[in-house]
């Protein structure tokens, strides 16, 4: 059997608060450790917290988007500071309704029904993104939002000619 695999891989924009954040965070941590040195050994406990959300939580907003297009079927990951990775979402584009971009008209008829939707993209203003009308199963019509590369929309096209709406 003839499988298309196409890989495509994009970075949430991220806050530009998340570095002076972090530094912050580490900052009254550090002066919540000066402080129970000095005799005040209730501040460890400021300084554990205020160190494991700056390790631990910080990071968690670091993201990047990996679709994965595979034989009908697009499988959506996220990745976490480049270190963990968890799947969110798949859509079996045999279900596929339509796919246009988000500015495209096409779309509006399911917007104005309140589809349940899912943004899965870098939400830079000038990227070129995409909506997916999927028959979700269990959770009903679903508008998935992504950025596939021109390799994707072909592979996409060239078994669903006539689902895809391009401008």
């Amino acid at each position: 059997m003839n499988d298309t695999y196409v890989e495509v891989l994009v970075k949430r924009r991220t806050s530009p608060f998340l570095g002076p954040g972090r530094i912050l965070l580490y900052a009254i941590a550090t002066v919540c450790l000066l402080i129970a040195i000095l005799g005040n050994f209730v501040f460890i406990i400021g300084a554990l917290i205020f160190a494991a959300v700056a390790y631990f939580v910080i990071p968690m907003f670091d993201i990047e988007y990996e679709y994965l297009y595979i034989d009908r079927e697009i499988s959506i990951d996220k990745i976490m500071s480049k270190e963990k990775r968890k799947h969110v979402y798949t859509v079996d584009l045999n279900r596929m309704q339509i796919m246009a971009p988000v500015t495209s008209h096409e779309l509006d008829p399911y917007r104005a029904r309140g589809v349940k939707s899912y943004d899965f993209t870098s939400g830079e203003p000038d990227a070129k993104r995409y909506s997916i009308v999927y028959e979700g199963g269990n959770e009903g019509l679903v508008l998935v939002d992504i950025e596939p590369d021109g390799e994707m929309l072909r592979a996409i096209k060239n078994v669903f000619p006539r689902k895809i709406m391009e401008f």
